[in-house]
């Protein structure tokens, strides 16, 4: 039975190529107008898994239902509810940024009061008229994003849209994306590597791991559970191996790759005394120490021990 409110439904899904299991029996639901992001490292297969979603692969085992509707047989209906926007993408250069949207709307039998829109969305006013070879990473992006939701999609793909961009384009295609959260029913589909852009966008984060699901759950959960939201980060003086914490009534790990160790905390007055005493018993000098708010790069070195971009 396929839930009503799911606008996708990946149901026990496996993809392997060769000796390489991709994705491993994955499950998931995507809700209407909810953003979820599928967050893991290189070779994790969250970029197969999408690929199954949308249509590009076929798993070896499982079922996929896009609008509680399989891929095969409704392959022509399907595409038109589904915006992708690529990682990389490829224009005409000298093609002026009007003349783009004219081309790809053409798919779609959409008109120029769409495109006049998606043109202010994006914040392409001044750029209306430019080439696309003059146009700079952010605005490409931009521009590729304003492509993907020309058809007014029920489901937005996008494959790291901010990779390669400075802080403040950055920014603003969270903007972009916020406004449309706020303003439309459209679900979002996003793979990052970066934890902040999962975290500022999405709702719901699903983990991924040398082709599993290691970890879901909405946002605010993730980062409240296993005794709250406030971390301790610190550094010591010395190089150290390794720490041997048994009997510290605390949760610690220790990153001897990058020198740099986290404590749980569940209330900081009473945790950060009992850990201080720890350190002092243990003849450890501090060279840096940090209280701040748990995020998701942290869970996901709890999980895997590395940082996503690793």
């Amino acid at each position: 039975m396929i839930n009503e409110e799911s606008v996708v439904e990946v149901k026990n899904v496996f993809k392997s190529f060769k000796t390489v299991k991709a994705v491993n029996g994955a499950n998931l639901q995507i809700k209407n107008g909810k953003f979820i992001a599928i967050l893991g490292p290189n070779g994790a297969g969250k970029t197969t898994l999408v690929e199954i979603i949308e249509g590009i692969q076929k798993p070896d085992k499982g079922e996929v239902f896009i609008l509680g509707k399989k891929w095969k047989g409704n392959e022509n209906e399907l595409h038109r509810f589904i915006g992708l926007s690529l990682q990389d993408t490829y224009f005409i250069d000298k093609l002026r940024v009007w003349e783009t949207l004219m081309l790809f709307a053409s798919f779609y039998d959409i008109g120029k009061k769409r495109i006049d829109e998606i043109i202010e969305l994006m914040g392409l006013e001044e750029k209306r008229k430019s080439y696309v070879v003059n146009l700079s990473g952010g605005q490409r992006q931009k521009l590729s994003l304003g492509i993907a939701l020309l058809n007014n999609p029920k489901i937005l793909i996008l494959d790291e849209p901010t990779t390669g961009l400075d802080p403040n384009a950055r920014r603003e295609i969270w903007s972009i994306l916020l406004k449309l959260k706020e303003k439309s029913q459209t679900s979002l589909i996003l793979t990052t590597h970066y934890m902040d852009e999962a975290e500022k966008l999405c709702d719901y984060i699903i983990i991924m791991n040398n082709g599993n699901v290691i970890k879901e759950g909405a946002t605010t959960q993730l980062l409240n559970e296993d005794h709250g939201d406030k971390l301790m980060e610190f550094t010591f003086e010395n190089f150290i191996d390794d720490i041997d914490s048994s009997d510290l009534p605390l949760s610690l790990n220790w990153d001897v790759a990058n020198q740099k160790g986290f404590v749980k905390l569940n209330k900081v007055e009473n945790d950060l005394t009992v850990f201080m005493n720890f350190i002092k018993e243990k003849g450890f000098k501090l060279k840096t120490l940090e209280c701040r708010r748990k995020t998701l790069d942290d869970i996901f070195i709890t999980l895997t021990g590395k940082h996503l971009n690793e």
